[in-house]
């Protein structure tokens, strides 16, 4: 299958190095191709850890076993296997977890609920413990490698590698945040969206470390969509080395808790857009703002409603001002709304207030704001105070090819 690289990529940047996390990559050839397709992440001795995990209801058996094993708070080693997402494989798939589970935890000498394995690719196919095994003894002797290697590793239909950093000052002290993440289709928001890895060397306690990743989960990638299907396999983790030295964050009185939650969020917000800039079959990023809604909660949902309408996104693809189509959504959101107080704007411009079309509306300047790559469609629904932001991208012809192709 041959992808184009996204219109919309971004290049990778340059990420700063976590004291305590070492990087490697390998080949287990879960697919033939010739590739890096594991990824191998050793991290220090008393780092925390914290995940979100998918809400399907069909879970693979690493998003099971990780979402109990984060509960302890502590993690020494990640481990991603791309091109295989072993979920719906039964007693054999939870098998394969575990064995990699006890090869890596009898390499490290730690326990077997401090390695948190991941996999990504066609559901219905048991993971190959064999190439798991050979995969994982390649990847323990090989030399580290950076960020945009394991980033590579981790991909299946991505088409650009998708990394984001920030930083904090926790008193004195600086800490740096550096975060890869793989994603392009089945992305819909049930908590995490995709696989995002987040890593840190700051000194935070692993309670903390949740409620400030759930907090910014609620309002990054909770908030994207591609084509409003959740994976098997969703996962966003951090991982906080304490290696930076900084006084220990335990809650939200800590010196320093609101500056890391924030380089927490920002990072977060960037990986979500980068997801979505990288939409399969993707020509536009979509920004839908909503205001006016009953709560932050109802704005989300109405965002979501018009992300994630076929109709929206193809009017989209064909540089359609049809803002009817937005109108639709709105009403079939489930959510308080007034056809009478709605508002619609596209690029700034208003086409519809309070129910009705402007009068003298000119639909030039929106017209040419739709031949951009960046679109923002605003609502207002003239109710509340509640707001929110969703992040969507145009659904195109690429889309279908791509997921027509993708078990070749």
């Amino acid at each position: 299958m041959d992808i184009q690289r996204s219109p919309l990529a971004r290049p990778f940047p340059e990420l700063p190095s976590i004291a305590g996390v070492t990087l490697r990559v390998a080949r287990a050839q879960y697919k033939t191709w010739d590739r890096c397709d594991l990824t191998f992440a050793e991290l220090a001795e008393g780092t925390s850890v914290a995940g979100v995990f998918t809400k399907s209801a069909c879970a693979s058996s690493e998003v099971e076993l990780g979402r109990e094993a984060v509960k302890q708070g502590r993690a020494r080693a990640l481990i991603v296997n791309a091109g295989n997402s072993n979920a719906f494989t039964g007693w054999r798939g939870r098998e394969a977890v575990e064995a990699i589970q006890a090869q890596v935890s009898a390499a490290l000498g730690c326990g077997v609920d401090e390695v948190f394995v991941s996999s990504t690719g066609v559901i219905g196919v048991p993971l190959p413990k064999d190439k798991a095994r050979a995969g994982i003894e390649a990847a323990l002797v090989t030399e580290p490698c950076g960020w945009a290697d394991a980033t590579n590793a981790i991909g299946t239909t991505d088409t650009f590698a998708k990394g984001a950093g920030a930083s904090a000052m926790i008193g004195d002290t600086r800490v740096e945040l550096a975060g890869i993440i793989k994603g392009s289709g089945m992305i819909a928001p049930d908590m995490a969206t995709m696989l995002g890895y987040i890593f840190t060397d700051a000194n935070v306690a692993p309670a903390f470390l949740q409620e400030a990743l759930e907090r910014a989960n609620a309002a990054t990638f909770s908030c994207i969509t591609v084509d409003g299907d959740t994976s098997t396999s969703d996962t966003v983790m951090v991982f906080a080395t304490a290696k930076a030295g900084n006084a220990r964050i335990e809650s939200w009185d800590s010196p320093g808790a609101d500056a890391f939650a924030a380089a927490l969020a920002d990072v977060c917000r960037q990986l979500a857009q980068l997801v979505v800039r990288d939409g399969e079959g993707a020509a536009k990023f979509i920004t839908i703002r909503v205001s006016g809604a009953a709560s932050d909660d109802s704005a989300r949902r109405v965002g979501l409603s018009i992300a994630n309408s076929p109709l929206v996104k193809t009017a989209i693809a064909g540089e359609d001002a049809n803002w009817g189509r937005v109108v639709m959504a709105v009403g079939k959101a489930g959510e308080p709304a007034d056809r009478d107080k709605l508002s619609i704007a596209f690029g700034g411009v208003w086409a519809a207030r309070n129910g009705l079309p402007v009068e003298g509306y000119d639909e030039a300047p929106v017209a040419a704001h739709l031949k951009g790559e960046d679109i923002d469609i605003a609502v207002d629904l003239g109710l509340g105070d509640g707001r929110a932001t969703v992040w969507t991208c145009d659904l195109t012809h690429g889309y279908i090819a791509i997921n027509a192709d993708y078990r070749s």
